[in-house]
This record gives C-alpha cells, sequence and structure tokens, in this order.
C-alpha cells in the first residue's frame, strides 16, 4: 500500500497513523507516478484537484481553468490528498468511505 501525500496535511497525517505498514511518497519532493497520476485522473477527475487549497486560493482565473493533468504537473500540492493505492484499486481523501474500504476502524 503507498500513500501519496504531504507531511504537513492533516488527513495524510491521520491515515499515516492508522496505515501503520503504508510506503510513503511525498508528492511536493518526490511527485506522483506518471502512471499513476494517469490512473487518478481517470478515475477522479477534476476531484483530483483541491480546489480548497491555498495553492488553488492563490491562482489566477486562468490557471484555474487550465486542465487538471496541467496543473498537478505543474503544481502537485494541488492534489486532493491523500491518494492512496491499495492492490491495485485506487482511494482518494480520508473520508468513512476509504476508511470503510480499507478495513480501518475509526
Amino acid at each position: 500500500m503507498i500513500l501519496y501525500g504531504l507531511k504537513t496535511c492533516d488527513s495524510c497525517r491521520k491515515a499515516l497513523k492508522k496505515l501503520p505498514e503504508v510506503e510513503y511518497v511525498d508528492v511536493r519532493k518526490d511527485g506522483v507516478p506518471a502512471d499513476v497520476m494517469g490512473r487518478a485522473l481517470e478515475e477522479f477527475g477534476p476531484k483530483l484537484v483541491n480546489r480548497s487549497s491555498a495553492t488553488w486560493r492563490e491562482l489566477g482565473t486562468e490557471d484555474r481553468a487550465r486542465e487538471p493533468a496541467e496543473l498537478l504537473a505543474e503544481h502537485p500540492t494541488l492534489m486532493k490528498r491523500p491518494l492512496i493505492e491499495s492492490d491495485g484499486a485506487l482511494y482518494l481523501g480520508w473520508g468513512p468511505d476509504v476508511r470503510t474500504a480499507l478495513g480501518v476502524a475509526d
């Protein structure tokens, strides 16, 4: 299981505490592999862009209108987090649905 996120992200920290055997990848430092990002964009589309982030608020109107793939390539911290890859499946966020799917108790 691989968790793509940021150390400063509260949701990522919560997930890391509940998933002790997870491999952590810092998206700011290491990025997300192109194949994983491609699958995530196919599966989640525009939901992959975190429109409540500080990075999003700093973007101008022109940038906000760009395609998610372009935005995320240029600003990896715009990705909604965490992105979790487990047994070939992708999960986005750390909501109750993701915790249930991963078999994690609250």
